[in-house]
């Protein structure tokens, strides 16, 4: 096992210094002078002589690539010229709701996937199975930006029973986590439902079934089990896909999470903000694979070998 975490460690060091270089050279694709942009059309030159060489864009490429470097490894990720404070302080503040809102989103998720996937599963060609199967095809048709609006006008001004928007409680939680998770929670049923119908075919649940296990373990400890690989690429996949997801989202219900900020950032202009948000979303990203790999050897210990 160790020798596989240290496999998989090295695997991600080559992603880590690509998604710090991209990010780093973000601010030199950006059409036109970025310190001009900041500072505005009129500014006068000797200022943005002066913003620039504050933030050192006048040094050579290979000097702010290092400097860039230096930096990150240090945790300072430069100043944010709009909240006048420090980029790594800003998305440290923000950061722990975004984690929340998708671990939310997660479970919810996989609560109302799973159990459906199975069903479904088991039921196969029945009612139950093509009712869940409209269900998963409206939910993957219908785009966060929609229902979020939608779920606002009913649960919260036509029912009164949640908050419009806003954070702090778990009442402020729900909304946005359905949102969020509902559309994972359509593309998840349909691949439980393909796993689960290939893992009970196969001769070792008969074998299973032969010797009188009851129905339950057979299905959930078994074949569940077995079919949890291709459910789990799919959640570690789909997870960078909730953290963008998440600054639609978080707009839609003022959540102050780093989507948000990342909106904010790009509408004033401030691009070490924009680098260090999209450095911790990209970040993260490559985090969750790691980790997805290490699920696989849990779920199946033949992939170590």
């Amino acid at each position: 096992m160790l020798r596989y975490l240290s496999q998989r460690l090295l695997y991600t060091i080559p992603v880590v210094w690509l998604v710090v270089s991209l990010v780093f050279l973000l601010i030199h694709f950006v059409p036109g002078d970025p310190i001009q942009q900041m500072l505005g059309e009129g500014a006068p030159a000797a200022d943005i002589e002066a913003a620039r060489h504050a933030y050192g864009l006048d040094a050579p490429i290979r000097t702010q690539y290092l400097n860039y470097w230096k930096g990150v490894l240090h945790g300072d990720l430069g100043p944010s010229i709009r909240y006048n404070q420090s980029v790594s302080g800003l998305i440290a503040q923000r950061y722990p709701y975004t984690l929340q809102l998708t671990a939310a989103s997660l479970l919810v998720a996989i609560l109302l996937s799973i159990p459906a996937g199975v069903r479904s599963a088991r039921r196969r060609n029945r009612w139950d199975d093509r009712a869940l199967s409209v269900i998963s095809l409206f939910g993957l048709s219908f785009p966060n930006f929609a229902l979020g609006p939608v779920m606002i006008l009913f649960f919260a001004i036509e029912l009164g029973w949640l908050p419009v928007s806003g954070s702090g409680t778990v009442a402020h939680l729900m909304l946005p986590a359905v949102t969020m998770g509902s559309a994972l929670a359509a593309i998840l049923t349909r691949m439980v439902r393909t796993s689960m119908l290939e893992e009970l075919g196969q001769d070792y649940i008969r074998t299973a079934r032969a010797k009188g296990l009851p129905e339950r373990t057979v299905v959930y400890r078994h074949a569940l089990r077995n079919a949890m690989i291709p459910i789990i690429t799919v959640l570690g996949l789909q997870f960078g896909a909730m953290l963008a997801g998440a600054i639609v989202t978080e707009t839609i219900f003022s959540w102050p999470g780093i989507g948000r900020l990342t909106i904010q950032a790009i509408s004033n202009r401030d691009y070490y903000l924009v680098q260090g948000c999209i450095l911790a979303i990209g970040l993260t990203y490559v985090a969750v694979n790691f980790l997805t790999d290490l699920l696989y050897s849990v779920v199946n210990p033949r992939i170590r070998q």
